[in-house]
């Protein structure tokens, strides 16, 4: 993990959709008055032809990459979180995951990361209303690498996909030639005394964790689940047999997200305690990046203090 590059994966979204564009002309790509920010405004430039501004309108925005889902594009809409699940939920349910069809929703400014946007901007609910959206494909990626993999994937997969992006300016946590599975988590390292599961900027605040732990003589490993749903059975129940404690740490509230997918898996098929790190039910605030994943103890340091307790 490079510490000290850090890229916002909405930036990487950017760059990606603009590589993307060049090679399938079927892709097309709207934006809510909200370009600049999402960095949808890369391929506006390159293919202004492609690319459409719906304004201040999440909700017809998403009706409309329905219509162009119909006629055999590959629409990516987006906006931010906030307004991608929360204003336009009924259109993303009824418009496009009950038909089936091709839009990947792409959102970005996702958890307290937004920062000193504030509560009303900070989503911490979607990953649980998207993972009960029948047909919808949930991920969250890690990276700038994870990010731009992730992007051209999902052009490949035909049905409705959304895709959790963050305003944070993230470490870069893994090299180019490293692959990726939807569906199929990453295991980083192999310490049986705790299993840490993450998703989205809170992994590379467990690879942080991991370093720090290792030199109190814990040994844990960090899981990467960049696809929250479908979610990787196999690993998670794996990592319950061969590791004593269980950990996730998420962005978002933790009711209904990442911890939550996890413990279903546990519930059915092998009850064990899991220590759930995230937002505990209650909305953001205004505040630095940084500053609110050490209040809302989704940090390294938070990390490490639940893993030792």
């Amino acid at each position: 993990m490079n510490l000290d590059k850090r890229i916002a994966t909405r930036q990487s979204y950017g760059e990606a959709l603009v590589e993307l564009g060049k090679v399938n002309k079927d892709v097309v790509v709207l934006d809510a008055d909200l370009s600049t920010a999402t960095k949808t405004n890369m391929f506006a430039k390159e293919f202004p032809n492609r690319f459409f501004d719906m304004g201040i309108a999440e909700q017809d925005m998403i009706g409309t990459a329905a219509g162009f889902a119909t006629c055999g594009k590959i629409p990516y809409a987006s906006t931010f979180a906030v307004f991608a699940a929360g204003r336009a939920y009924d259109q993303v349910r009824n418009g496009v995951a009950y038909p089936n069809l091709n839009v990947k929703i792409c959102a970005t400014h996702a958890g307290v990361t937004v920062g000193e946007d504030g509560a009303t901007h900070q989503m911490l609910e979607d990953i649980g209303m998207m993972r009960g959206v029948p047909n919808m494909t949930v991920i969250s990626p890690s990276d700038d690498i994870q990010t731009k993999w992730v992007i051209k994937e999902i052009s490949k997969i035909d049905g409705p996909v959304y895709v959790r992006l963050s305003r944070y300016a993230t470490p870069v946590i893994y090299d180019k030639n490293e692959k990726f599975e939807i569906g199929k988590a990453v295991q980083i390292g192999k310490g049986r005394d705790c299993t840490i599961f993450a998703t989205g900027d809170t992994v590379a605040e467990a690879l942080i964790a991991k370093d720090l732990l290792e030199k109190k003589g814990k040994f844990v490993r960090v899981v990467d689940i960049h696809t929250i749903k479908p979610i990787d059975v196999d690993t998670i129940l794996r990592c319950a047999k061969e590791t004593d404690k269980l950990i996730s740490v998420e962005d978002h509230n933790v009711i209904g997200g990442l911890g939550t997918a996890i413990a279903d898996v546990l519930a059915e098929h092998n009850p064990k305690r899991l220590v759930k790190l995230g937002i505990n039910d209650s909305f953001g605030k205004s505040g630095k990046a940084s500053e609110l994943m050490h209040y809302f103890k989704i940090d390294s340091r938070a990390i490490v203090d639940s893993v030792l307790k």
